[in-house]
């Protein structure tokens, strides 16, 4: 008889019934327990699903049949500083990082969103836009649009990353026009001048399809960075009624006539403004272009997203940005942003969460002068090919490599001392997300199905359970 057809022993048999059903019936745990020195490992024990039991310790119930909005990814801003650094490393140390990152094999962490700055950010070595001129001069017919300075580091690390991750989602967002646009005649702060609206148009639309002749598409563009925000260098200040205005008039049309059908997200500012996306979709002319509002956190509460859903409840909402302050502290930022921003943003309606930034050096660097940020901690800190993995790394990690595009959030009770979230993904897979809030260990119960599993989380430690 062939070896491939030799018959299997029954024992075995038995074996491998068993040890499915132990699989199917018990759920993985990957911990963050900082006090411990515990970041974002797999536990050896799966927790083990048996027949509903009741006891008296708290109890977070699933309900998949109750679902809220789909997860469009998780991630980070990569600045043209985090290129710039991911370009100075060696190409080998840079590509095993870009696996690590954007990768979903068994050691990586599955980033899937980024957001892009069109032209610099503050977190870049010194300001530019794509049109920049002589002072004087003007090009309404946008002429001389160049990607220019991106080609050094963005588009080559895009590509990389593209190569990695095909279905990696992008979003444009612009800190500043060019000068010749505002006015001040400055990088930092002024206003769009009326007479360039339709110029300004025509640079998203210039920007999308250079991207796109790159082979980066842009899934998606916030019509401007913190526009209530004009002391970052480069800024824009954007009142409500102005950007209303751009979009109705001019951004929504432009893209329509170049079958542009990158997504127009409006205010990508703090959570204390909500009435600054509401007064815009209030507008059906502006609305008919947007597809939905991004949010901040510096400012106001996590909750100020519910509200605008309840407002517009058919657009869309993203949480697009939140720092973590240099040196970075593991105990406070984890848990601070798990329970705000992984926890908080989707639990209303947030289908992103991006954390600000990839990378940056030792020294915070690169940042513009005159107003860039000088204490952003990224994700990860680059000193040529040696990588640290900071608290932004592991906080998108927890919900990036289980909770994948397409995900979709369904109903967990909550509470104070064990926050939660809770999703059904493409591979028919749940993933919970659990944080201890209080200030002592929780013994808890997951109840999923009319099953029970009991697990136990030291304070200020997050799990995520998949079965």
């Amino acid at each position: 008889m062939p070896a491939s057809c030799k018959t299997v022993p029954i024992s075995l048999l038995v074996l491998i019934t068993l040890a499915a059903h132990a699989q199917k019936n018990s759920a993985g745990t990957w911990l963050t327990d900082p006090a411990r020195a515990v970041y974002f490992q797999k536990q050896e024990t799966r927790i083990v699903f048996n027949k509903k039991e009741t006891t008296g310790n708290p109890v977070i119930t699933i309900n998949e049949k109750e679902t809220f909005q789909s997860i469009d990814g998780f991630g980070y801003a990569l600045t043209g500083g985090s290129a710039m650094n991911l370009m100075k490393m060696s190409a080998g140390a840079r590509t095993a990082l870009l696996h690590e990152l954007f990768g979903t094999g068994k050691n990586d962490i599955g980033t899937s969103y980024l957001r892009l700055s069109i032209g610099a950010s503050d977190l870049n070595e010194y300001v530019f836009s794509y049109d920049d001129l002589p002072a004087g001069q003007t090009d309404t017919a946008m002429l001389h649009f160049d990607l220019g300075p991106d080609r050094l580091d963005i588009i080559p690390v895009l590509k990389e990353i593209v190569q990695i991750n095909p279905s990696v989602k992008l979003m444009g967002s612009p800190w500043s026009p060019p000068v010749w646009m505002k006015t001040n005649g400055d990088t930092k702060g002024g206003n769009l001048l009326k007479e360039y609206y339709p110029a300004y148009a025509k640079y998203f639309v210039k920007y999308i399809q250079a991207m796109h002749n790159e082979g980066i598409r842009i899934d998606a563009v916030t019509v401007q960075n913190e526009p209530l925000h004009p002391g970052n260098n480069p800024s824009l200040q954007m009142f409500a009624p102005d950007q209303a205005a751009f979009v109705k008039n001019w951004l929504g049309p432009a893209f329509r006539a170049a079958h542009i059908d990158t997504k127009i997200i409006i205010y990508d500012h703090n959570a204390d403004k909500p009435e600054y996306p509401i007064s815009i979709l209030d507008d059906p002319e502006a609305a008919k272009y947007i597809d939905g509002s991004a949010f901040h956190l510096y400012g106001g509460k996590i909750e100020a997203l519910s509200q605008v859903h309840e407002a517009h409840p058919d657009k869309n909402l993203y949480f697009t940005e939140q720092w973590v302050g240099a040196p970075g502290n593991f105990m406070r930022d984890i848990k601070e942003h798990i329970h705000k921003l992984i926890i908080g943003a989707t639990r209303n309606w947030a289908k992103t969460v991006i954390e600000w930034n990839l990378a940056a050096d030792p020294f915070n660097k690169p940042h513009t002068d005159r107003g860039g940020c000088t204490s952003c901690l990224g994700g990860v800190t680059l000193n040529n090919d040696s990588v640290t993995r900071n608290p932004a790394y592991y906080i998108i990690a927890h919900a990036a490599k289980f909770v994948r595009p397409g995900s979709v959030r369904i109903a967990s009770s909550s509470t104070e001392e064990l926050p939660n979230t809770a999703f059904h993904t493409p591979g028919n897979k749940t993933v919970l997300i659990v944080l201890n809030n209080s200030i002592l260990e929780k013994t808890f119960m997951i109840s999923f199905k009319e099953r029970t599993a009991t697990t136990t989380l030291a304070a200020g430690a997050v799990a995520t359970y998949t079965w």
